[in-house]
């Protein structure tokens, strides 16, 4: 019974976590007003990276991610970045592959802001997300609340685990 709702707490987060990612790639691409204003929407031709690295960066590594603002190969990683994530932590499949995908993303937001924590002088969120990240890839969480037990016994898994 303790192994079925730590299953369903893992599914629930590893969808959440998926949620985050993908809310971040739809309100970028149509500009829906929560934090890109419809002005900005990435389909009406803004870059969905230029504002926060000019203007959002601080830091050691500031000079670096000003160099990329508004570089056409940023603005795709990056989106379709989040859209991979988030779609593979919801679906549960390429969770580990996503998973990765995640740390890096969020190591690399993190330098971007400083390496100082805005709100909480010990503490950044992106270092939270990159715990949880790594506890669902861990755990295997794409077989709770998603299609990870399907994915999992598909033959281009067994031959290849990355893509667990």
């Amino acid at each position: 019974m303790e192994q079925n709702k730590t299953s369903y707490v893992l599914g629930v987060l590893r969808i959440m976590m998926g949620w985050i990612f993908l809310w971040a790639f739809i309100d970028k691409l149509f500009g829906l007003g929560f934090g890109t204003v419809a002005e900005k929407a990435w389909l009406l031709g803004s870059s969905p990276t230029a504002g926060f690295l000019k203007f959002g960066v601080h830091g050691p590594f500031a000079s670096f991610y000003q160099g990329l603002a508004g570089s056409p190969v940023v603005d795709w990683l990056f989106m379709l970045g989040l859209l991979f994530i988030g779609a593979s932590l919801i679906l549960g499949i390429f969770v580990k592959l996503g998973g990765f995908s995640a740390i890096i993303l969020l190591f690399l937001m993190y330098t971007a802001v400083g390496m100082s924590p805005e709100n909480n002088p010990f503490l950044d969120d992106h270092i939270i997300y990159i715990v949880v990240i790594i506890l669902l890839i861990l755990t295997n969480s794409g077989k709770y609340l998603g299609f990870g037990e399907w994915w999992n016994n598909t033959s281009l898994v067994k031959k290849f685990s990355l893509f667990r």
